[in-house]
């Protein structure tokens, strides 16, 4: 744990990128309830970037919070995004509109989105650092951070070049520490070398934490604790040294209900809970999964030109291998009707892995798919 940044009560954030939903529109009244819980318990930090839910998040964001407590009852993080900008005069005004769009006239923290190897040089190239501390000197911003998606070595990098970066958000969870290709672990250790307090996102690794492999549920079954499977991996990623605040995307009040159980007054797992978790662990490197996070940065902004439901796919992919689901072969043919194009149908045109933050070959990945449910 870290207790930088005062201003952040307790250790835990709500991510707003997976919302409550009627159809295909934010479930507002919902959403206004989880943002009343939330408060009422202590919380204060909420996380957006424009792209979520097509833009409709920091919509949302200003009917359920912004219009109705004061600025002095919360803490507001949004992001740019490399897709929202071409040119150093692109950023002043897609800035504002964010404000404008969420309702505020300032962000407590300003993120560079999803920062890689490749659009960090046209971060560079575009002023847009440079830019943010510019608006930070304005007062529109009061700190500017990243968020990071890549390679250890490239983070150290990016925090050599811009020391004045004040923050790190990096995807963390106990099934991703040690991957080689997420490289939780690495990167974490550069944020701590660079001295950068560090925010948590996945930390249940879209969901895959929560529904477990039957043997794993068991080991978790058998501390009779009485706690979701969230909690293990919340808890896991708000134990580690350094870490200031653990976001989560809940998307119903059920969801939000039981984070705050455990996060209002937050215990580190204990050493029984840190062996349950990596027994898990090793269960987990034992099977076939495609590491999805259901981002669905893939299929916004009209990536796939054949309107390929990627994540769901993948998803149905990952509950046949874990659970053995031969239902999924159903799901899948639903997920592939009313409009939606099959695994097959890929032109392999490249656009879904160009924006993927976990850089996995989609295109294979979605022939694996095509072998698995369309024989």
């Amino acid at each position: 744990m870290d207790n930088s940044f005062p201003q952040i009560k307790t250790f835990f954030g709500f991510g707003c990128m997976r919302l409550p939903m009627i159809g295909s529109e934010v479930d507002i009244e919902q959403f206004k309830e989880m943002t009343d819980y939330f408060i009422e318990n202590g919380f204060n930090y909420f996380d957006t970037a424009h792209g979520y839910i097509d833009g409709k998040s920091e919509l949302a964001i200003k009917e359920a919070l912004t219009k109705r407590y004061s600025r002095d009852k919360y803490l507001l993080t949004d992001k740019l995004t490399e897709s929202f900008f071409n040119s150093e005069e692109d950023i002043r005004p897609f800035f504002q509109s964010q404000l404008d769009a969420c309702g505020v006239e300032y962000f407590d923290f300003y993120l560079m989105h999803a920062q890689n190897a490749v659009n960090f040089e046209k971060f560079k190239k575009c002023n847009a650092y440079e830019t943010a501390f510019k608006l930070k000197e304005e007062g529109k911003i009061k700190h500017v951070g990243l968020s990071f998606h890549d390679k250890a070595e490239v983070l150290d990098n990016i925090l050599t070049t811009y020391p004045q970066i004040e923050i790190v958000q990096i995807q963390f969870n106990y099934v991703d520490y040690d991957d080689p290709s997420v490289q939780s672990k690495k990167v974490y250790d550069v944020c701590r070398k660079h001295n950068k307090p560090i925010i948590v996102m996945e930390p249940v690794k879209g969901g895959s934490l929560v529904n477990l492999p039957e043997k794993a549920q068991q080991i978790f079954n058998e501390l009779n604790a009485g706690l979701s499977n969230a909690s293990y991996a919340i808890r896991f990623a708000a134990s580690q040294e350094g870490i200031r605040l653990v976001l989560s995307g809940m998307s119903d009040m059920a969801q939000m209900k039981d984070n705050v159980s455990y996060m209002k007054d937050f215990k580190p797992l204990s050493e029984t809970e840190m062996g349950a978790v990596a027994r898990v662990t090793a269960i987990f490197k034992g099977l076939d999964m495609i590491p999805c996070t259901a981002c669905h940065y893939c299929v916004e902004e009209n990536h796939c030109p054949m309107a390929i439901k990627i994540p769901e796919i993948f998803a149905c992919y990952n509950r046949k291998k874990i659970f053995n689901d031969w239902n999924q072969n159903m799901y899948y043919g639903r997920i592939t009707s009313e409009g939606s194009g099959k695994a097959s149908d890929c032109i392999q045109c490249g656009g879904c892995e160009n924006v993927c933050p976990q850089h996995l070959e989609i295109r294979e990945l979605l022939k694996t798919a095509v072998a698995e449910f369309e024989k």
